[in-house]
């Protein structure tokens, strides 16, 4: 028997379909499902590596993890990353295709792309029992639906239940409901089996005359509505850095301050999260010398595109600015594109990163970059440096996704000894400043939690003394306090109804 569907799209981007779909994946495991997450193609800056190196939007990993499986690359078969303007890399199950412009993706990719999700849709209507589909944007762009292969095209290939979600907390909820499906085709509406209110904020029987409407005049139930939720899941795309929870330095509440550089191309800027949980810990975006300030840990994350994010540091003074800081004492960490920027010299001889040009790097630690045309894309594992800023030695994980080989001259340390042999990233002799491709390195709570007191004792302040929670903990934590969060507000029973489910715990 063929797994069964529900999809999850909404009426705009951000409106909290990945973290519906997680919530969806947790909830069906819990009943002892064989449950997978899908999403045909994602447009995402934070990436997952899966464990055979294939590179996959960073929800479709969450989502797996939260429905207790391994996340493979039929899970997200089309990936797409801004490069630059109008241009995207374009990731074909997990490995660098080619890069297109929008203009020849929608009118020459697309119609390939087809026999390729069909491919992973059929594979896992074989392998599991329930799959949860995740649209993208909204199925309403008319300007885009002929070329849409995220949507409804997909709820038809999968046979799925479609529900549609609405963001009530940017106000407008019942207009964008009526007006996503007026734009819909009848028998793309006819897809739509029920909605969900999504991030309500106040008193739940105030919406009741509009649900009432909503019901009448669409004939679609509201499943319900869900009350706004904090809950720590990585976010999937620069949309989401508005609203994540930066916490402005005050000394009394917040005495060390972490600053970190939004690039215009900045990627993966999840691995910044663990800090949001820090104890004291401040953590900000900036982007100008005057926001810059005197931070005590600046970060340099990743980047889509190294050469250019470099060239628009120094053309707003950042790449002086942060030398002085370096002067006065401030912790520099780099990761992945960051990493290369910290180094003295940036080659590009096969224009993988722009016009072929070379560039100087920050000069904050003897390392060279020649960026190539293979990525690399790997999980990976290694043993701290000794004495950084424990003794003894301590094990990190992440992955790593960049262009690019990066040496070492003599004098200088290396960040991690990797357990495949190799030698990653690099640290100052005064382990002032450090650079690593390993992304997630932050969520190794433990190193994290070492260099924030490390900071505090350089301040004269008292160190934080509390257990650290391992980051596995943190997310199995949240995958169940989402679950929880949907069968408590969401009418389940009619979705098991939908997909022929029994409803009693298996």
């Amino acid at each position: 028997m063929k797994a069964r569907s529900i999809m999850i799209q909404g009426t705009s981007s951000d409106v909290g379909k990945s973290l519906i779909c997680t919530a969806f994946c947790r909830v069906f495991s819990n009943k002892g499902l064989r449950v997978v997450p899908f999403k045909s193609q994602n447009m995402a800056l934070n990436s997952y590596v899966t464990l055979d190196g294939g590179e996959i939007g960073r929800a479709q990993g969450v989502q797996a993890e939260a429905a207790r499986i391994t996340a493979t690359t039929d899970m997200n078969p089309i990936l797409l990353k801004p490069k630059k303007d109008m241009v995207s890399e374009v990731i074909v199950h997990g490995k660098h295709f080619l890069d297109m412009n929008a203009k020849s993706y929608r009118n020459q990719f697309v119609q390939e792309a087809m026999p390729i999700i069909r491919k992973s849709v059929e594979k896992l209507q074989d392998e599991y029992d329930i799959i949860v589909l995740e649209g993208a944007g909204s199925p309403a762009e008319i300007n885009l639906k002929d070329r849409d292969i995220a949507n409804m095209r997909m709820a038809k290939l999968a046979d799925a239940a479609v529900i549609l979600v609405a963001d009530i907390d940017r106000g407008g909820v019942f207009a964008s409901i009526i007006g996503t499906l007026a734009l819909l085709d009848k028998d793309e509406r006819d897809c739509v089996k029920g909605i969900i209110i999504n991030k309500f904020r106040g008193m739940r029987e105030l919406l009741d005359d509009g649900i009432d409407w909503v019901e009448k005049e669409t004939g679609i139930p509201v499943l319900g509505v869900l009350p706004y939720l904090d809950v720590n899941i990585e976010a999937e795309d620069s949309l989401a850095l508005s609203s994540l929870r930066f916490k402005k330095p005050k000394k009394a509440e917040f005495p060390i301050d972490v600053a970190v550089l939004r690039f215009p191309r900045i990627s993966n800027f999840t691995d910044v999260d663990p800090f949001f949980d820090e104890p004291g810990v401040g953590v900000r975006l900036v982007g100008s010398v005057h926001e810059l300030g005197n931070p005590d840990l600046l970060i340099l994350p990743g980047t889509k595109n190294t050469m250019e994010d470099l060239e628009w540091m120094k053309s707003v003074g950042l790449d002086e600015a942060i030398n002085d800081l370096r002067e006065q004492g401030t912790v520099i960490f780099g990761i992945c594109g960051g990493f290369q920027m910290l180094g003295t010299k940036l080659f590009d001889p096969d224009a993988v990163e722009g016009n072929g040009e070379n560039a100087e790097g920050l000069s904050l630690l003897p390392v060279e970059t020649v960026f190539q045309a293979e990525k690399k894309t790997v999980q990976m594992e290694g043993v701290l440096s000794d004495g950084m800023i424990m003794e003894g030695e301590m094990n990190l994980n992440g992955f790593e996704i960049h262009l690019g080989r990066t040496t070492l001259k003599p004098q200088v340390r290396p960040f991690l000894l990797l357990k495949d042999g190799r030698e990653d990233g690099a640290i100052s002799t005064d382990n002032k400043v450090m650079g690593t491709y390993l992304h997630g390195i932050f969520h190794n709570r433990l190193f994290t939690r070492l260099l924030v007191n490390q900071i505090r004792r350089n301040k004269g302040l008292e160190e934080v003394k509390e257990n650290v929670r391992s980051d596995s903990e943190r997310r199995e934590e949240a995958y169940n306090l989402l679950a929880s969060h949907l069968e408590e507000n969401i009418d389940m029973e009619t979705i098991y109804q939908w997909l022929q489910l029994e409803t009693t715990e298996s």
